[in-house]
């Protein structure tokens, strides 16, 4: 394997020559001025770049620096930039790290100091590459999109796992945002229909003169507009999975149409009149309670008992012991990648903040909170501002509960703020690393 690449931004001869001496560990390149520092950019794309700010034109300054560096970080952004720099800079060296700069070392330079600063550079690049190649490869495994420590979440995951091969009419019950078409495609892709197609349609999205047409086809001619024979949704996932979500917005007279094909398991087309045989397996999701509707007489309650032969409750993000703080950290990873952005990090007011905000609207929610705080912080760190979450009390823990459960939820919190970093969690909870292993596994927790 070759040496890395380093491009070292130096306009003083001697010192250029020096530091091509001290980091012959790797294939050093050099530039004098801002012109040919981009044009070895452009031409070797390295990892890692050193660069002293006081440039010419302007060698006393830091302006041709500071630009250099805005355009470097532009054209390549998760390139690890270091200043080298003198006491009577170190202004403008913080300007550097807050324009979003790797960091900063001070002249006169110390090799071995500044050695070990470029390797970490060069290893935090690997590591964010490696993250990036991650997000960008498909995983095999149909439930890898859920993310969550909370014991009810892997539980109902389990059930998934176990659920999937029947044939089994599912029910998935869930607020709004919290993952049930995720879970409907989980059941799908873990079945043996996984060859075939998922269909899905939002019975809430569609006006109810519509939706049966969607559901069930038409023959040509059957309504005015009806020029083709068109097949249903039914017919569409034939053979795979069919995924009706918020059926509870149903209307009356199709709800009736579709207890028909489930009892007999064959359809008809709007304006047909011949039966076609279909293959396929329900699942169904609402945020309305249908137990309750059918005892209204809002819903049919021989649909409901058709429809429910398993029911899979899915828990709302603010019932899930340090998902919150764990959600965060991954769609932070995923835009910073998708947005082109070097890894951010959160402010501990922002992670505060995110704890104790309920999030009605759920992981949905949270998904577009973070894409726009990761588009519109300006330093290195997410700050409580670029999240736009309204102010609410922090999140009670309520240390009275029974100790076991309390000291479960507090200890996944923390391990949730930390990123799954054993030291800093152990930090958080003022206890040895020893002793949060020791609770790690009386816990069960990996």
């Amino acid at each position: 394997m070759g040496k890395h690449k380093l491009l070292v931004v130096e306009d003083d001869p001697g010192l250029q020559k020096q530091l091509r001496w001290s980091l012959d560990a790797y294939d050093v390149v050099t530039a004098d001025d801002r012109e040919s520092a981009l044009s070895q950019l452009r031409r070797h794309q390295p990892a890692v770049v050193t660069m002293d700010l006081g440039l010419p034109p302007d060698p006393d300054g830091a302006g041709e620096g500071l630009a250099l560096l805005s355009q470097i970080l532009a054209a390549a952004p998760d390139t690890k930039v270091i200043i080298l720099s003198g006491n009577q800079e170190r202004a403008h060296a913080l300007k550097a790290i807050a324009m979003g700069a790797y960091d900063f070392h001070q002249k006169p330079l110390d090799a071995d100091t500044l050695a070990l600063v470029i390797a970490r550079a060069f290893y935090l690049h690997a590591m964010q590459q490696e993250n990036r190649r991650m997000l960008q490869i498909q995983s095999d495994s149909p439930l890898a999109g859920i993310i969550s420590r909370d014991p009810v979440m892997l539980k109902l995951c389990r059930n998934v796992e176990k659920v999937a091969p029947s044939a089994a009419t599912a029910m998935l019950l869930g607020d709004s945002g919290s993952g049930k078409e995720l879970i409907a495609r989980g059941l799908h892709q873990l079945s043996a229909r996984s060859g075939k197609r998922f269909v899905a349609i939002n019975c809430a999205a569609i006006p109810e003169n519509l939706l049966e047409s969607e559901l069930f086809g038409y023959e040509k001619g059957a309504f005015t507009g009806a020029q083709r024979q068109t097949q249903g949704k039914l017919e569409l996932a034939h053979g795979g999975t069919l995924f009706l979500d918020e059926i509870g917005d149903m209307a009356m007279p199709l709800q009736a149409k579709l207890l028909r094909f489930l009892q007999e398991r064959v359809i008809e087309r709007v304006g047909g009149r011949t039966e076609i045989s279909i293959d396929v397996r329900v699942v169904c999701a609402t945020h309305r309670n249908l137990k309750a509707l059918a005892a209204e007489g809002a819903f049919r309650e021989d649909l409901y008992y058709r429809l429910s032969e398993i029911v899979l409750t899915i828990p709302p993000l603010r019932e899930r012991a340090g998902d919150r703080a764990l959600l965060a950290h991954h769609f932070r990873n995923k835009f910073c990648a998708s947005e082109g952005r070097t890894m951010l990090a959160f402010s501990g007011e922002a992670l505060a903040a995110i704890e104790a905000y309920a999030w009605p609207g759920n992981v949905r929610e949270m998904e577009n909170c973070i894409r726009r705080a990761v588009i519109m912080a300006d330093g290195p760190q997410i700050m409580p501002a670029d999240l736009g979450l309204p102010d609410g009390a922090e999140e009670n823990l309520n240390l009275r509960q029974v100790r076991e459960a309390a000291e479960y939820r507090v200890m996944v919190q923390a391990l949730a703020r930390a990123d799954g970093n054993i030291v800093k969690a152990a930090e958080l909870l003022g206890i040895s690393r020893p002793t949060l292993y020791d609770l790690m596994n009386h816990h069960g927790l990996k």
